[in-house]
């Protein structure tokens, strides 16, 4: 059966999204604020699950319509194939979001949904009452400007959830977000690779799955993985292929720490993800930056000074690493920040800005081509 996926994703993701798509030959790519869409079967589903690095997970779009009534919002749902889905056993709670729009009770919404949704099943399966004992088929609901979008989530936890960071350290760096930033800094593993700020190791843990091409759900289960309409075996030949595109070269990925707890549990999540081969964890202050290189990149999140330290110390910090990045030579640096004033305290002026969202913080990722003024 053929499907049309949705992959939810931070704003200013979108394009990184739909590149990835298209490089696993997924069909009908193409995107909207926050979302992107693509098709395909079963098989897609499983392909995206594994493969994908940067979106928040994979959903299955049932169908879309207009509503400004609760009445329009109950017969529209009721009207779309959820049997073509859902067996008679499956649990499918609904959850989802109102935003600029006349149906703007979350709670309300997610009632009506459901009972729609009871009414077309019960019909279709002759039953009055749903035990709900089987497999999770999570209903997803949007509604934006009137317009109501329902899906069913493939992914269960969010594909963020690599599962090698049990342990992380305060206000962690998503791992979609962390390999969007990588991603955005093409890095493909050729050249020298270093985040001076790496706390619990994210961004070079995941430049490192990049670089070796590791599917970073590989070791993960799925909801989608318990439903009767996918095949097993796409999911175990989805992880097979994943795996024999792996490549295996050597790569130079160092992250480095002031903290030596950080350090700590940057090993340790290094060694979950099966990376720790490739990354070196050291403890450095990035305020003395000196590290040698014919070529290299720079990814890193440093402190904002809204949740960890103080804005004048994050100041402080900024001004410290733009002297000794100065210094340096032949690194291109990427840097996300939300301060304001990031770039009079680095010293210096990006080349380029792309605006991004990490979590609901607006950030800059602040891009430095050459490390000359």
């Amino acid at each position: 059966m053929n499907y049309k996926f949705c992959v939810p994703c931070l704003l200013g993701l979108e394009g990184p999204i739909a590149d990835e798509l298209k490089r696993l030959d997924l069909q009908g790519v193409s995107s909207e604020n926050g979302r992107v869409f693509f098709t395909g079967d079963e098989s897609a589903a499983a392909k995206a699950n594994i493969n994908l690095r940067i979106g928040e997970r994979v959903l299955i779009e049932v169908g879309s319509f207009e509503a400004r009534t609760f009445d329009e919002l109950f017969e529209g749902t009721k009207a779309l194939p959820w049997e073509s889905i859902i067996p008679a056993d499956g649990a499918f709670p609904v959850k989802g979001y109102s935003l600029n729009s006349t149906l703007f009770s979350v709670s309300d919404c997610q009632k009506i949904i459901k009972k729609a949704m009871a009414e077309r099943l019960k019909r279709v399966y002759g039953i009055e009452w749903f035990q709900e004992t089987g497999a999770l088929y999570q209903v997803q609901f949007s509604i934006m400007k009137d317009k109501v979008s329902l899906c069913i989530d493939t992914s269960g936890a969010g594909l963020h959830k690599r599962g090698y960071r049990p342990a992380h350290n305060a206000a962690p760096l998503k791992e979609t977000m962390a390999a969007a930033m990588v991603k955005l800094s093409r890095y493909r593993g050729r050249d020298d690779f270093c985040d001076p700020f790496c706390g619990s190791g994210t961004i070079p843990i995941e430049a490192a799955l990049i670089a070796k091409n590791r599917a970073p759900g590989l070791e993960r289960d799925f909801a989608a993985m318990g439903w009767k309409n996918i095949d097993k075996r796409l999911w175990d030949d989805a992880r097979e292929a994943a795996r024999a595109a792996e490549f295996h070269g050597d790569y130079h990925i160092i992250g480095s720490d002031v903290d030596p707890n950080a350090i700590a549990i940057a090993k340790e999540n290094a060694r979950r993800a099966g990376v720790d081969d490739v990354v070196r964890f050291e403890l450095a202050d990035a305020m003395k930056f000196d590290r040698k290189t014919d070529r290299g990149v720079i990814v890193t999140n440093p402190p904002y000074g809204e949740r960890i330290m103080e804005k004048q110390e994050a100041e402080e910090l900024y001004r410290g690493f733009g002297r000794a990045y100065s210094a340096s030579e032949n690194w291109q640096l990427y840097l996300l920040s939300s301060h304001t004033e990031f770039e009079r305290t680095f010293g210096r002026q990006a080349d380029k800005k792309r605006k991004l969202y990490n979590g609901m913080i607006k950030c800059d990722l602040f891009m430095y081509f050459s490390d000359k003024k």
